[in-house]
């Protein structure tokens, strides 16, 4: 607490991110990275731009990066808006799309973020609970709103809504904006930006972060109607015109266009999942269905805590999330074949040789 604080600082509660451990050797599976590298054009286009033009100031528009995206996703560029990473996006889009007499609903189990950003900028919200498998029932939000957010597939659950699923949301609540927020839709979904040109009120957020694989390069973009973008266009340039600079551009306008990287990359970590699954399950685990690059799942004799406790000891890192109905649940990220056999070998540790393997 300061004296010198805005009134609204003092009431806050900042968004509180996954560890980010200062020691290498460590297998870590709790903040969702991709586990292999970035495209390696991504790379040879940010060396390339590490030259004399970093002297002068980045194009404010991004233009090359959504023209790449409106490619990517089949849009036109004028439909996308570009920001540092996804996170600013939903913050441009809460502050431009929000703020409304009604609240504003999302689910009672999803990104964390969702609230803070409510707070931040003052909007009322509603939390919609997930039914008892932890699934979004759409129907549920047919009542008066300020706007909708739903992470698709949902964090930290891994599970996704279908394409038939958003459509019956947007169709029941027209009046006001419905975002998707498609931060993992590569590794198991359909991204609902085939229905923006019907669909006026969507906003689709999407991130390099996850199934391009430059967390630590902070590019995300939002998808949606001339309108829509055209309101967080004027939020950004009222907050900070150059959100992405020179070496971000290329990097990440390169990455958008190796479509082929994107797919082999995409299949690796798709089939990564898989075999996560299945050793967690032969190990005790109940697992929620997963179109993410991380798993949902409890032991079914185990406490959650205690597991954590024990994985850590052998030095590996999951999340674990102490909230009402998720305490026994930890969030694992698909990493490589490697971390996944430590992974496992810590588990049996832990577990006991009884809960091994069969």
């Amino acid at each position: 607490m300061s004296r010198f604080w805005s009134p609204v600082v003092s009431g806050l509660t900042p968004y509180i991110p996954g560890e980010q451990p200062k020691t290498l050797d460590l297998v870590k599976l709790n903040t969702n990275e991709h586990p292999y590298g970035p495209s390696p054009r991504a790379l040879d286009a940010m060396r390339g731009a590490l030259n004399d033009t970093l002297k002068l100031y980045p194009d404010p528009d991004s233009t090359r990066v959504r023209e790449s995206a409106a490619r990517a996703c089949g849009i036109r560029p004028e439909q996308v808006f570009v920001g540092n990473g996804s996170d600013e996006v939903l913050a441009h889009a809460f502050f431009a799309l929000f703020q409304q007499p009604r609240p504003l609903l999302f689910p009672d189990i999803t990104y964390s973020f969702y609230p803070v950003y409510c707070g931040l900028y003052g909007i009322d919200y509603r939390t919609v609970p997930l039914d008892e498998q932890f699934r979004v029932n759409v129907a549920d939000y047919a009542q008066p709103n300020g706007g909708i957010v739903i992470a698709n597939p949902n964090a930290p659950t891994g599970r996704v809504l279908a394409l038939a699923d958003i459509e019956r949301l947007l169709q029941a609540n027209t009046d006001s904006a419905v975002l998707i927020d498609e931060a993992y839709i590569d590794f198991g979904g359909a991204s609902a930006a085939a229905l923006i040109d019907q669909y006026p009120n969507l906003l689709v957020v999407r991130t390099l972060s996850k199934s391009y694989a430059l967390a630590g390069l902070r590019v995300g973009f939002a998808l949606g109607s001339e309108e829509l973008i055209e309101g967080l266009d004027r939020v950004k340039n009222s907050f900070n015109s150059y959100p992405l600079d020179r070496v971000a551009q290329a990097g990440a306008s390169a990455t958008l266009d190796d479509a082929e990287w994107f797919e082999r990359s995409r299949a690796q970590v798709i089939a990564q999942r898989e075999a996560l699954v299945a050793g967690l399950q032969a190990r005790g685990f109940e697992v929620l269905p997963s179109a993410a690059n991380f798993v949902f799942a409890r032991h079914r004799q185990r406490d959650a805590a205690e597991i954590v406790t024990g994985l850590r000891a052998a030095r590996v890192i999951v999340r674990h999330f102490k909230l009402p109905r998720i305490a026994q649940f930890l969030r694992i990220s698909v990493g490589t074949e490697p971390q996944h056999a430590r992974l496992f070998a810590a588990l049996d540790h832990v577990l006991g040789a009884t809960a091994g393997v069969a």
